[in-house]
């Protein structure tokens, strides 16, 4: 893809700039922070509504639903009504509907509430990370990370606020109020500081027809039919290659959502303990999450993505292993932890190796790992609910210590160098 810049987004000043990336900052910061501010308050809403634990997973479940079910229209709305405006926008509907599903009255309402949320958070991911694009363009090196990091930094946050908030004793209603005035008023301020104007069209690459017809086998003469068995041969092994990047993600996925679901939940319900430190197990495993993606870079060049993710596969399985094994609260936060740190940089590195796998068109591979990996969110909840139901949520947590194994098996297709300034 070219990486020609639009006159009109070469004019702003190291100044302007400045701003404008403090303000996709903040964008993130709200985002992570606005969701993980009703977490520690899951154990009271499960008992207030007095529901099972597959029918608290269903609930969760309605978030990546509802992400998965308007991820497809995010494009559109950005195309139509600008990055910063969406992305504004749906982080004031996100904090409206986390509101709203922390004072439901029934479980019909917490579920649609929390699929209201996850429509909205698919959307505003996107447009907050396409005016993150429209910046780390004009900046000309890579600052995504950054903005990634400050999720993470939101999402401890809103972790600690809940936290304080449920241990104080403070209604629900008034702290999911005072959480969502405070960030969407932040997002307010942010937004004059965005880039203006509509999004930038990058020209597409011209199509190479007669390479793609010969690596699809589809030429003329007596190579005909040894170029097409070559041809479904790589085509099977990028399949393969798509195949383990999807168990990479979900694993990454997995862990994300058991520490975002549960761990409130298991900390409060099987060990007893306070609100207050049970909502330390997900300040936890973000906060560690935090510092993997921060130095997460420097590490990869250094050792490698296969590397890098063997050992966190490692970290996520022995640390969260142990903390199931000799259960106590300390053992889980540091268990919570050290999987948070284990899967920091999973995902980012699925999804740079699927978008660069060969014989794909570009962007396609990307597509597949991001649109798959929301599968984990979406059916982890129920699947841990259901096995907690059938023996304890000590055992259905057990698919923590699994993602890591995972990861461990499916990191071969991961490259061993990462070279990013080729």
């Amino acid at each position: 893809m070219s990486t020609t810049i639009p006159t009109q987004e070469t004019e702003y000043t190291p100044r302007r700039l400045a701003r404008a990336r403090f303000a996709v900052s903040a964008l993130f910061l709200a985002n992570g922070a606005l969701f993980a501010n009703i977490l520690p308050h899951y154990p009271a809403i499960k008992d207030g509504l007095d529901l099972s634990n597959a029918a608290f997973g269903i609930s969760v479940a309605a978030f990546p639903l509802g992400a998965i079910t308007a991820g497809l229209a995010s494009g559109a709305l950005v195309r139509r009504f600008r990055s910063s405006r969406v992305a504004t926008a749906g982080t004031w509907f996100i904090g409206l509907s986390i509101l709203l599903a922390g004072i439901a009255p029934s479980w019909a309402v917490l579920t649609v509430t929390l699929f209201l949320a996850g429509a909205m958070d698919a959307i505003t991911d996107v447009a907050q990370n396409s005016h993150g694009l429209r910046v780390q363009k004009l900046y000309r090196r890579s600052i995504l990370n950054s903005f990634h990091a400050v999720w993470s930094i939101g999402a401890v946050i809103g972790g600690l606020m809940g936290a304080a908030a449920a241990g104080l004793a403070v209604p629900r209603g008034l702290h999911l109020t005072v959480s969502f005035l405070l960030f969407s008023a932040l997002t307010l301020v942010s937004y004059r500081h965005l880039l203006p104007g509509v999004e930038p069209a990058d020209p597409t690459d011209p199509t190479d027809t007669a390479g793609t017809a010969d690596a699809a086998g589809t030429g003329t003469g007596g190579a005909g039919g040894a170029g097409g068995a070559r041809a479904r041969r790589r085509s099977l092994a990028t399949a393969g290659i798509l195949a383990a990047l999807v168990v990479i993600g979900i694993a990454g996925a997995l862990v994300e959502d058991a520490g975002s679901t549960w761990a409130a939940v298991y900390l409060s319900t099987s060990l007893e303990a306070t609100p207050t430190v049970a909502g330390l197990g997900f300040v936890a495993l973000v906060g560690l999450q935090f510092v993997g993606r921060l130095f997460g870079d420097r590490l990869v060049d250094r050792f490698g993505q296969r590397a890098v993710a063997q050992a966190g596969g490692v970290l996520t399985a022995a640390g969260m292993g142990i903390a199931l094994l000799v259960p106590s609260v300390p053992l889980t936060i540091l268990g919570f932890g050290l999987a948070g740190l284990g899967v920091a940089t999973l995902v980012p590195a699925a999804m740079h190796s699927a978008d660069e796998l060969p014989g794909l068109r570009t962007g396609t591979g990307l597509t597949v790992i991001s649109w798959l990996m929301r599968l984990g969110f979406l059916f982890s909840p129920p699947i841990v609910g259901a096995i907690a139901d059938a023996s304890s949520l000590r055992v259905g947590l057990v698919v923590v210590p699994l993602a890591g194994i995972l990861t461990l098996v499916a990191s071969g297709v991961l490259p061993r160098r990462v070279h990013p300034h080729r």
